[in-house]
């Protein structure tokens, strides 16, 4: 274990030498309440130390446990190994047990996603022990059959936090996503959603559940690209540039086509563009055609002027 002393001290020493710092700066500057400022800004760094390091020495107990199991003592006989691998593994693994049940029912309660990843990653690391424990030929019968019972109930808990981060992470980079004003913002924010189910998907490939969230997210995508290139092929008929707008339609098809979009979406989105289009097509038609009726006009009317 790192010294808990040495870390006190060191974090309230930076603490004091970044208050009389910002002291010196702000009275130089002319701030009226120097004192304020700093001390604030000292105490902050203080919390954050202080949270940091318990964050570590959960993380390093927790470990500690789950390895406890797996080392045997070098210092010991033979038969003193012996006997210590048949209680302490045991032991150890109950232990851990209880640390991730623990966590398991805050991760629970509270409303962080990453809190659930915490806990996925302790059920690795509690897994990975116990296989480990479970290859050594020393364990009687009935601890074999303990540790193998708390592999099944720590598989289900990684399950569900997986799944439930996912879950969490994803809803919430969708909503951000339909909040942000720009398409690229949008697809950048939705992606990292998609990444969040990938991540899943990698550990539980045939979890139903992901894989229909991820295709509404490629729809979603899918749509906030096709509604991009609408939105610009509007603007560009609204000004009168009608063969630009017919182009800026037909990306929008592209994009309709190509992505993953259901198809009553898919054929709803592609008939309503296809009559932009023929309507754009006879406005354009309309034009042109008026266009040659003035030149017509002109070159009749140059014609007259020189006879």
């Amino acid at each position: 274990m790192p010294s808990s002393t040495g870390y006190l001290v060191a974090a309230i020493a930076a603490a004091i030498v970044l208050f009389f710092a910002l002291w010196w700066m702000l009275i130089t500057g002319g701030d009226e309440a120097p004192w304020v400022t700093a001390g604030l800004a000292a105490s902050v760094v203080l919390l954050v130390a202080l949270s940091a390091r318990e964050v570590v020495m959960r993380r390093a107990w927790t470990k500690y446990l789950l390895e406890q199991g797996v080392h045997e003592r070098s210092s010991r006989s033979k038969s003193e190994a012996g006997n210590s691998s048949r209680t302490r593994p045991s032991t150890s693994q109950s232990a851990a047990l209880g640390v991730i049940q623990k966590h398991s029912s805050e991760a629970d309660s509270g409303s962080s996603p990453e809190l659930h990843l915490e806990v996925f990653h302790l059920c690795q690391s509690y897994l990975e022990s116990t296989d480990e424990a479970l290859r050594s030929n020393e364990l009687p019968s009935e601890k074999r059959n303990a540790i193998r019972a708390g592999q099944e109930r720590v598989r289900s808990l990684e399950r569900h936090h997986m799944l439930t981060w996912a879950r969490d992470s994803s809803r919430a980079f969708t909503h951000e996503a339909q909040r942000r004003a720009r398409t690229s913002d949008k697809i950048e924010t939705a992606n990292r959603a998609l990444d969040c189910l990938d991540s899943a998907l990698k550990y539980f490939p045939d979890e139903a559940e992901l894989n229909e969230s991820k295709f509404a997210i490629r729809e979603f995508i899918a749509s906030v690209r096709a509604a991009h290139w609408v939105e610009l092929a509007e603007r560009a008929a609204f000004k009168g540039h009608y063969r630009r707008a017919i182009d800026r339609y037909k990306d929008a098809l592209f994009y309709l086509q190509r992505d993953s979009v259901r198809d009553e979406v898919r054929l709803a989105g592609s008939e309503r563009i296809n009559l932009e289009i023929e309507s754009l097509r006879a406005r354009l038609k309309a034009a042109n055609n008026s266009s040659d009726q003035k030149s017509g006009a002109r070159a009749n009317e140059g014609e007259d002027a020189s006879k």
